[in-house]
């Protein structure tokens, strides 16, 4: 059964870091690019950055929006991919999701991605 399951959400100030973790299972981790999206209320779901297989044409994307500020990695020994969020503004408030899809390449579609986690709030005060 394949499984993701983010954490380390939470509430925190504008200005303030979180790190979210997405632990997976039930694949072969090396043959699937992840993905982190998310989506606030009342907006669509949005590709915030996207990893391919270190192996494979490795290549990170990060939305505009995040660029300098969140950093995506992987330990391929954990199975697991961490972002790492500094400087947080209220506009980064959102309901994150960790995704996968069975291929090497990472794309920002959320509809090519096959697997998703359950989600976990992040939430910044101004």
């Amino acid at each position: 059964e394949v499984q993701l399951v983010e954490s380390g959400g939470g509430l925190v100030q504008a200005g303030g870091s979180l790190r979210l973790s997405c632990a997976v299972s039930g694949f072969t981790f090396n043959d699937h690019a992840i993905g982190w999206f998310r989506q606030a209320p009342g907006k669509e779901r949005e590709a915030v950055s996207c990893l391919s297989n270190t192996g494979y044409e490795a290549s990170i994307y990060y939305a505009d929006s995040v660029k300098g500020r969140f950093t995506i990695s992987r330990d391929n020994t954990k199975n697991t991919v961490y972002l790492q969020m500094n400087s947080l503004k209220p506009e980064d408030t959102a309901v994150y999701y960790c995704a996968s899809r069975p291929s090497p390449v990472a794309v920002t579609t959320f509809t090519d991605y096959a697997y998703w986690g359950q989600g976990t709030q992040v939430t910044v005060s101004s």
